[in-house]
């Protein structure tokens, strides 16, 4: 029997306003692992890494690391076999009741991220285990967690599946994910400026949706 692994992550907040420091884009990303193997490699990378004396955090975080770490990061995915998904949703097009609240919010970008982008993987296994990075306060996570379930039950009609909700530092395939994502909103926030990452995983991208892309409408 046949097992993949999604492993999740999101990049912008949740702030909806035009102001310093306020991402422009809400992304849900997700990387599809036939194994976990290149976890292995990412903590064998961080041994590495730490004998060569390079400025390492806790985990693999690609907002916080230092370019160096980042190369020697995205070296080792350019090699690796995974696929790619990324649902873009500008804020400013939402209409208010999609944003009323956050957890509302998170669910929309989650169910048009499963539901347009999961039909090839879904038929290419048996088994899928869903991995999504946690965030927010504990009250907050429950309100994401089940909105992750009640999305992946309403796709999946069946018991082939989990789904875990860790923290990033817990995983090295949820730092995958964390990477991906990240290459992934430095393009869409610099309009396209900054795509030095992104090039280096853009093969590897199956998926990668404009949502509100023919919405000519901002709210704010």
């Amino acid at each position: 029997m046949s097992r993949i692994f999604l492993f999740a992550d999101e990049a912008g907040c949740f702030n909806f306003s035009k102001a310093q420091n306020v991402s422009r884009y809400y992304i849900v990303c997700t990387a599809i692992l036939p194994d976990c193997s290149i976890g292995i490699k990412l903590q064998e990378l961080r041994r590495d890494l730490a004998w060569q004396g390079a400025p390492l955090g806790d985990y693999f975080h690609a907002t916080t690391d230092r370019q160096e770490v980042r190369n020697a990061v995205f070296d080792v995915l350019a090699n690796e076999k995974f696929t790619i998904q990324a649902t873009i949703m500008e804020k400013s097009k939402a209409i208010p009741k999609v944003r009323v609240t956050e957890d509302r919010f998170y669910k929309i970008g989650w169910h048009f991220h499963f539901q347009n982008s999961s039909d090839a993987y879904l038929k290419a296994a048996n088994e899928i285990m869903i991995t999504v990075a946690s965030i927010g306060t504990k009250k907050k996570r429950i309100a994401f967690e089940d909105s992750v379930r009640d999305v992946v039950k309403q796709k999946i009609r069946s018991d082939s599946w989990r789904v875990a909700f860790w923290p990033a530092n817990t995983d090295p395939c949820l730092q995958i994910a964390d990477y991906c994502t990240w290459a992934i909103q430095r393009k869409w926030e610099s309009g396209g400026k900054d795509t030095r990452s992104y090039e280096l995983i853009r093969d590897k991208i199956t998926y990668e949706f404009d949502l509100w892309k023919h919405g000519d409408k901002h709210y704010y």
